[in-house]
């Protein structure tokens, strides 16, 4: 009997495999970090075949866990970490360049000619999404321009581009399957998100070769069957999705206005737009799934560093041991004490798509504490979600009842209370709160029959603890006020650094020839210099 359905979660910083029963309970979880690639400041990078290797060993470790057989599997689901890209050679299999990460900032110069020619607003009108650095394109565009040979390789037809989604399926196939799904090509910046094909002009025009980019398919179906080798058996891969539009799908959000915020490493908040798409000034216009030979668009907004802020003061500051300590140290002190953190890291996403921001530390006094400086990590993460849902119910056409979370960071109270104080709306936190594995699982599951519908699927939701507001509208705004004028301190800051660089070279210059101005004269004979 196929009782199982066995989900892969790609994330930013590590895999996890999970097998799942028909409730929708996990039986068995095993997770592995991976190395974090830094070349240069603002660069951010992972080698895929350690990715490779530690998902595949996860997957094997979390069958054995369960004390089943990979027959007893019915379909795998794959979910990942989106826009992060790798180009590898098919006749190899080696990847030409470590996968640049969502995160990196290392293509903003491409991004930036882009602007300069004018693409912005056909590349927002046919992919929905913002001319940025985030993206897959100008990560694409970056490795074979800078990999010697590479264009001359993509020209001949021996490369090819994938998100990791595409890259695991195309290695657990035996190299057979070179696809992703909607949800993913939609993150590219390459995929008219209207017409539902990859763009010729878009490609034309960034220069991407259509030579590499993979086959387009619905998130729920055939993807490929893994190799017997890999599990075992062979194991059909039936789901794909990006990890934020899987957590939306595993939160139960069918209908047109339903949200969910994942606070993983970034934070990614999701709302359910039906099937069509709908716009915002400041958020990206995404596909959400495809399923049932139908389309479901998200309305989405992506904080790059929003767990990301917790890891940094656990391996950079050292202020913690684990992230869970965060919120028993938060509870040491009863505000932050003024204390603002911009994690802006590599710059700032929605709403404000600054590349240039960088992170701060504002309002420090000599009572600063460590304990001050953990909880305003927290409170940030809980800022900027606020940040993206101002820019959701801008125009006052939208009204957002409630907030579902997930990802690890919910399991802390503080956060969670915060997040609900900050928003004045509840704050739902659901008994199961790794929902972008079970997204995945979900959308293989409904392929091969292991659940029916969504509407059994949305039956098995069940909330943890929901959490009501409790804060003054007046102390409200004002922490909120607090947190924006943090963040114009911020803004634009690696661009002051290069002014003041400016200015300080033309100081010195100004001054070498003043220096220099008595000796010219003197040489010419017009000064006398004693």
């Amino acid at each position: 009997m196929k009782n199982y359905v066995m989900a892969l979660d790609e994330g930013t910083t590590g895999v996890r495999a999970i097998v799942f029963d028909q409730e929708g309970k996990s039986v068995s979880d095993v997770a592995e970090e991976f190395s974090q690639i830094f070349p240069r400041p603002g660069w951010v990078e992972h080698d895929p075949e350690e990715i490779l290797e530690a998902q595949i060993n996860v997957a094997r470790k979390a069958i054995e866990k369960a004390g089943i057989s990979p027959e007893q599997i019915c379909a795998i689901g794959i979910t990942n970490q989106r826009e992060t890209t790798v180009v590898w050679d098919k006749n190899t299999g080696k990847p030409i360049y470590n996968a640049i990460v969502w995160q990196s900032r290392q293509t903003a110069d491409i991004v930036e000619e882009w602007k300069a020619v004018g693409y912005d607003r056909e590349i927002r009108e046919k992919t929905g999404l913002i001319n940025d650095a985030y993206f897959s394109a100008s990560k694409i565009v970056w490795i074979l321009d800078h990999v010697e040979g590479a264009r001359e390789k993509a020209a001949k037809g021996d490369l090819l581009f994938g998100n990791i989604d595409g890259w695991l399926i195309w290695n657990l196939t035996g190299r057979k399957s070179h696809v992703t799904d909607y949800s993913n090509a939609s993150r590219s910046m390459l995929f008219n998100i209207i017409d539902l094909k990859w763009d010729e002009e878009l490609c034309r025009k960034l220069n991407v070769p259509m030579s590499v980019l993979p086959k387009v398919l619905p998130s729920s179906g055939q993807f490929g069957i893994t190799t017997k080798s890999i599990f075992g058996a062979e194991i059909p891969i039936l789901g794909d999705a990006g990890d934020q539009q899987a957590a939306l799908f595993g939160q139960a959000c069918y209908k047109p206005g339903m949200a969910k915020n994942t606070f993983g490493t970034a934070g990614v908040f999701v709302m359910n737009t039906g099937e069509k798409p709908l716009f915002r000034d400041g958020l990206t216009t995404t596909i959400a799934w495809g399923l049932n030979g139908k389309i479901n668009y998200a309305l989405e907004g992506v904080v790059f560093i929003s767990g990301a802020t917790v890891q940094w003061i656990r391996d950079n500051m050292r202020l913690i041991r684990n992230a869970a300590d965060t919120e028993w140290y938060g509870n040491m002190v009863a505000d932050t004490g003024g204390v603002y953190l911009v994690p802006a890291f590599v710059g700032l996403c929605a709403p404000h798509w600054d590349m240039y921001a960088r992170g701060l530390i504002v309002g420090i006094t000599r009572g600063t504490t460590g304990d001050h400086l953990i909880r305003a990590a927290l409170e940030a993460m809980a800022y900027q979600t606020k940040d993206i849902i101002n820019a959701v119910v801008a125009d006052l056409s939208i009204v957002i009842p409630e907030l579902r979370v997930d990802g690890g960071a919910t399991k802390n109270n503080l956060l969670c209370q915060f997040q609900s104080d900050i928003l004045g709306i509840p704050v739902v936190r659901p008994k199961v709160t790794e929902m972008t594995a079970l997204g995945a699982a979900y959308l293989a599951g409904l392929a091969c029959g292991f659940w029916k519908s969504t509407d059994e699927i949305a039956a098995q939701w069940q909330v943890d603890k929901v959490f009501q507001p409790d804060m003054t509208e007046v102390h409200r705004q004002e922490l909120y006020g607090g947190w924006q004028e943090a963040l114009k301190l911020s803004c634009g800051w690696v661009t002051k650094l290069a002014e003041c660089k400016t200015k300080a070279e033309e100081s010195v210059r100004s001054q070498e020839l003043e220096k220099a101005r008595p000796r010219a004269y003197a040489e010419s004979g017009m000064l006398q210099v004693s």
